[in-house]
Order: C-alpha cells, then sequence, then structure tokens
C-alpha cells in the first residue's frame, strides 16, 4: 500500500495561515499535479478543518474525514466520516480495493499518519510566496529522512518535489 502525504508550502514553510484558510493560494500546477495524484490514488484522507475549507467534497474520490461527530453537516455518496485508528483505516481501505492512499491535510493528519510508520513518499510543493506565519506540517517532531526523488521548477517559481521516506 502507498500511503502518501500531498501538501504545498509557502516559501517560509507553511500550509497556511491558520486552520481555516481554503487552499487558493496554491498554483494552477500544484492544482493539476493535487487533482492527477488524488485521482490516481482514488482516496483522499483530511482532518475536519481541512473538508470544511472545500467548498464540497473532491469528486472522482473518496473521501475520507476524520472526525469523533459522524454527523459533520455534509452527505454525499463519496463520503465517509471516521474516527478509526489510522492502520486500521488502511487495513480496511487495502481490503477495500485501494492501492494508494492521499493525506491531504491538516497538520494533524499528516503528523498522527506520519507517526504509524506506514507513510511511504510525500508530494511537496513550495510556492513563490511568504505569509510570515502561519501553520506547519507537522505539529510535533516526526523525525524521517527523505530522499529525493524528483523536482520540477516551474516558469512561475513552484517548485514539485517527490520524496521517499526512508
Amino acid at each position: 500500500m502507498n500511503v502518501f502525504i500531498i501538501t504545498a508550502i509557502s516559501a517560509d514553510g507553511f500550509i497556511a495561515r491558520d486552520s481555516h484558510h481554503p487552499a487558493v493560494w496554491t498554483s494552477k500546477e500544484d492544482k493539476k499535479r493535487f487533482v492527477e495524484i488524488t485521482k490516481r490514488a482514488g482516496v483522499v484522507i483530511m482532518g475536519l478543518n481541512t473538508f470544511r475549507t472545500l467548498p464540497k467534497p473532491l469528486k472522482d474520490r473518496l473521501n475520507i474525514v476524520y472526525s469523533l461527530n459522524k454527523d459533520i453537516g455534509v452527505t454525499a455518496d463519496n463520503l465517509e466520516v471516521t474516527d478509526l485508528d489510522p492502520k486500521d483505516l488502511i487495513k480496511d481501505l487495502e481490503k477495500r480495493g485501494f492501492k494508494e492512499i492521499a493525506i491531504c491535510g491538516g497538520s494533524q493528519m499528516y503528523t498522527t499518519f506520519m507517526k504509524t510508520g506506514l507513510v511511504n513518499s510525500l508530494y511537496l510543493t513550495i510556492e513563490p510566496i511568504l505569509f510570515g506565519k502561519g501553520m506547519n506540517i507537522f505539529n510535533e517532531s516526526v523525525g524521517h529522512v527523505l530522499e529525493l526523488i524528483s523536482s520540477q521548477t516551474t516558469p512561475t517559481g513552484t517548485i514539485l518535489l517527490e520524496y521517499k521516506v526512508k
């Protein structure tokens, strides 16, 4: 099972200004890559705050939202709400035929899944914008070494990176 984190950060290292900041600030190259990679996976996992920054569940993907409250005020055929242990959720998705899982935010989800030891790779976009302050990718120490698999710089200065978690 390929479990990966996909995120964009500002040049000063933040994924958002705060927990309610929608991801509309990223480049068209980042958005295109996000859609391609997450549709390939077929399933996206995110926390409730990240989900609430979206206008609706992402189409053509199973959206799994972590929340202790099962009633998040939205229903859709491609939406599930869970509070399962991440390892149990990954096993369940594997049984359902998924080969890849995209962890799409926010900090708590990135930290929780990275700490399971099951995250294999990270797709990171660095955008040429400064927030000055904001939310980090991880909200506590995770301590992993990464191996660069690929990098691309777009004409607008966006950097698209792919890392393998060692």
